[in-house]
Formats: structure tokens, sequence, C-alpha cells
């Protein structure tokens, strides 16, 4: 008999929620343990309920998945992790798959493609877009890099190239759709990962790697 997999769902457009919610429940061995419109209702509903997978819309009102991606996966490691995303997923594959996610799917997929996506997850087995594979993902071997810069996630990267250009922290809230307080909270676990404790440090470190690294990809992940 197949295990019945607890499920959370977190989700910004409640609608959408309560229709993935609905598509499955259709299923006898999946059970939608409770829905979350915040980055607390999530934590909270993972700490109760160790689910074996979350569902989790990259882009929240709290910020964008990485924070809490970690934070879910150190709470509850077994847990499989699907980010819903209306972005470029093929952009956000390598950062998320570092951080523990277990899949990448686009919130404009069919309910075919979910269910198939999570048969897989239960043989131990990841499934991608065959568009992804055509236009490539994998990374070329390069030089290791140098100690925190790349340890820093594509908004973390984003963030810290419009600080250099002098864009307000205001504006950058802005542009990626998150709190002017996300903002902060990324700001000190970029500072944690670079090793400096001011913005000119950060800045400084930020704009010397930059010019030492070139990451390399075989698409246009960057």
């Amino acid at each position: 008999m197949t295990k019945v997999w607890r499920v959370v769902i977190m989700d910004s457009q409640p609608t959408s929620m309560l229709g993935t919610k609905l598509i499955l429940e259709e299923c006898d061995d999946l059970k939608v343990m409770g829905l979350a419109s915040s980055w607390d209702e999530a934590m909270e509903l993972v700490k109760l309920h160790t689910p074996e997978l979350v569902l989790l819309d990259y882009s929240m009102p709290d910020g964008t998945a990485e924070i809490l991606l970690e934070k879910l996966k150190q709470e509850s490691s077994a847990s499989h992790v699907i980010i819903l995303t209306e972005y470029d997923g093929l952009k956000l594959l390598h950062p998320m798959i570092h951080l523990g996610a277990s899949g990448i799917l686009s919130k404009q997929a069919s309910a075919s493609q979910l269910m198939i996506m999570i048969d897989a997850l239960r043989e131990g087995l990841a499934t991608l877009p065959l568009d992804w594979l055509t236009n490539g993902i994998w990374r070329v071997a390069v030089p290791a890099p140098t100690e925190g810069f790349l340890d820093l996630t594509e908004t973390e990267i984003f963030i810290m190239e419009r600080i250099v250009q002098g864009i307000t922290y205001d504006k950058i809230a802005l542009e990626i759709t998150v709190s002017r307080r996300s903002i902060d909270n990324y700001l000190r676990k970029i500072y944690v990962k670079l090793g400096v404790s001011t913005r000119a440090q950060a800045i400084e470190k930020f704009a010397l790697y930059s010019r030492q690294n070139n990451p390399l990809y075989l698409s246009n992940l960057s």
C-alpha cells in the first residue's frame, strides 16, 4: 500500500492555493495538512506535521523563497519541497536545488504535471521540462569559487548589484516585490556570507569578487 504523504501548501494567492488543495485531495495517497499565506504560518505547519511534501510559492509578501527554504529544510530535512513560480524556473533551478528544493514547477503547469512530479519524488526521481534540457542546464567546470561570494543566491546577488549601482533599499524592495524589512533580512545574510559588518565593506568585497569571478554556464542562467 502506498504511503499517504502529508502536504503543506504555501501560496501568495488564496484562490490558487485552494485550487491546488482540491487537486491533491483527489488522490488517496495525499493529505493536505494545512494552507499558509505567510512564512510564520508555513513554519508552524511544518513544525506541527513534518510533512513529506511542501509546495512553496517562490514569491511571497515576506520575501522570496531562499530564506524560508533553508529554514524549512533545517526544521524538516526529509521534507520534499517543490518551488512554485511565475518566474523563469530555469534561472532558479541551481540556487533552489542547492538550498534543498526537490523540484521547480511553473504556476501555469497542469494538474497532471504536478502529479507526475510528486509521483517521481516518491520513486526518488526528479523531473524537468524538456525545454530546459534543450536549452542546457549544466554548469561548465570552473575554478573553485572565492569563499563567500558564490554562496550568494541569485536574489542576493541582484540586491548587491543594485546596491553597488547606488539604488535605494526601498526601490530594490519594489523591484523584487518584497517588503523593505525583507531587504534588511537579505542584507544581514549577505554580510555573514561575505564576512563583513558594514554596507561599505560589503560593496567593496562584492565589487572585488565580481571582477575576479565570472561563472560560466552552458545556458544563460546568470
